[in-house]
């Protein structure tokens, strides 16, 4: 069966105004893998909303990292990586097929509960991914 998103590296989801958020984790990941510093990082590439760090924006609307692909897919934001898994397709499926309005790789045309089951199972996954990475991370502090 084919799932109810399957990406097709448009760069649709990368653009708009809004911003993405990133933690201070995220900014730590993304420095090491640009081979900077965070402080650098959040220089060069974060503008603000509010006091929190949002990735910055080309002028066409295309997230500083977009490029025909990501240039920081490996280490690219949660928010990212949730894309188009999000709880408010859960609150809501309308919302799914609102974004699937600007995201050819996202179905509409399968029902709104298969739509909401393979989106719970992918936040589950991530969720429990999550988790097992924290469970990791504080065992080698332990060590």
């Amino acid at each position: 069966m084919k799932p109810v998103f399957q990406c097709t590296q448009c760069g649709d989801c990368c653009k708009g105004y809004g911003g993405t958020f990133v933690s201070e984790d995220e900014i730590r990941v993304i420095a090491k893998y640009l081979q900077i510093l965070p402080d650098k990082f959040i220089e060069t590439y974060c503008e603000f909303s509010g006091d929190r760090p949002i990735l910055g924006q080309k002028k066409n609307g295309y997230c500083i990292f977009w490029d025909e692909l990501c240039k920081i897919h490996p280490a690219k934001p949660s928010m990212c990586k949730a894309w188009p898994y999000i709880e408010s397709v859960l609150i809501d499926v309308i919302n799914w097929h609102i974004m699937a309005g600007s995201c050819p790789g996202m179905r509409t045309d399968v029902p709104d509960d298969r739509i909401r089951a393979e989106t719970s199972e992918k936040i589950r996954q991530r969720d429990r991914s999550k988790a097992c990475l924290l469970y990791t991370a504080d065992a080698a502090d332990d060590q």
